[in-house]
């Protein structure tokens, strides 16, 4: 099997070097074929081209790194389009479309969606439809315990 720890920084290194960011990394045998899952993350949205490029770097840096004739599946992805987004990050998506989860309610609420509007050190500023009508609503950064990308429909 694979040795994590020989092919972690390494591979840490090389994504860096491409712009994006190490999310997570692991072997496990699946009918009988071992994988090697990495998946990959950056704050701009990740499409098949870019999973085939990383795919193409990786895949010559495992050549290097892994000596031994072990057969094994190289597979790469993104957390996709519904990404859950680090809270301290949270600014990096102003403009974009936002599921945010909260601790303390917002008017009966514990989950807006919509456009982020507008962040700062305090509060957020969310507008979502409620029907046709537009509403922003400003709530506490604290008051927020996750949040993820979402798909507007």
């Amino acid at each position: 099997m694979i040795d994590i720890n020989l092919i972690k920084e390494p591979i840490s290194e090389k994504l860096k070097e491409l712009s994006y960011e190490l999310y997570s990394l692991r072997t496990y045998v699946d009918k009988k074929t071992n994988i090697l899952e990495i998946v990959v993350d950056r704050d701009s949205s990740i499409d098949l081209d870019d999973i085939v490029e990383v795919s193409n770097n990786i895949s010559t840096l495992l050549d290097e790194l892994i000596k031994d004739d072990t057969p094994y599946t190289l597979d790469i992805s993104s957390l996709g389009a519904e990404k859950p987004i680090k809270l301290e990050s949270l600014d990096k998506y102003v403009g974009q479309y936002v599921n945010v989860h909260l601790s303390n309610p917002y008017k009966g609420e514990n989950t807006l969606e919509g456009d982020l509007v507008e962040i700062d050190s305090d509060k957020v500023v969310i507008q979502f439809k409620i029907k046709t009508r537009l509403v922003k609503a400003e709530i506490l950064r604290k008051d927020i315990d996750r949040a993820r990308l979402a798909i507007k429909f």
